[in-house]
């Protein structure tokens, strides 16, 4: 199974997967509708084949929920939930 993720990293960059679609991350910090939001744009790969992008994505409680675009492409709503900690991380 593939592991889907939204990593973001110091100075607004960062690295995310989605099924086939993976990537490089150049992102702000913001609102919508008065939520916590960042919006972002990226360059990766979509299914072996060079890929590009933007999306957003709105804190509202303990998910991520927002809009991912392939330019000149597909587009899809997704929710993300952080990943639940392994009882072998949670002993360090």
């Amino acid at each position: 199974m593939t592991r889907h993720f939204v990593q973001p990293h110091k100075r607004g960059l960062g690295q995310f997967q989605f099924a086939y679609t993976q990537g490089q991350i150049d992102y702000r910090l913001g609102q919508r509708d008065g939520k916590p939001a960042v919006e972002f744009s990226w360059d990766g790969s979509a299914d072996m084949d060079a890929a590009q992008g933007r999306g957003w994505l709105v804190l509202d409680g303990d998910e991520l929920k927002g809009m991912f675009y392939l330019h000149l492409g597909d587009e899809s709503g997704i929710v993300l939930r952080r990943a639940k900690e392994t009882a072998k991380k949670r002993k360090k």
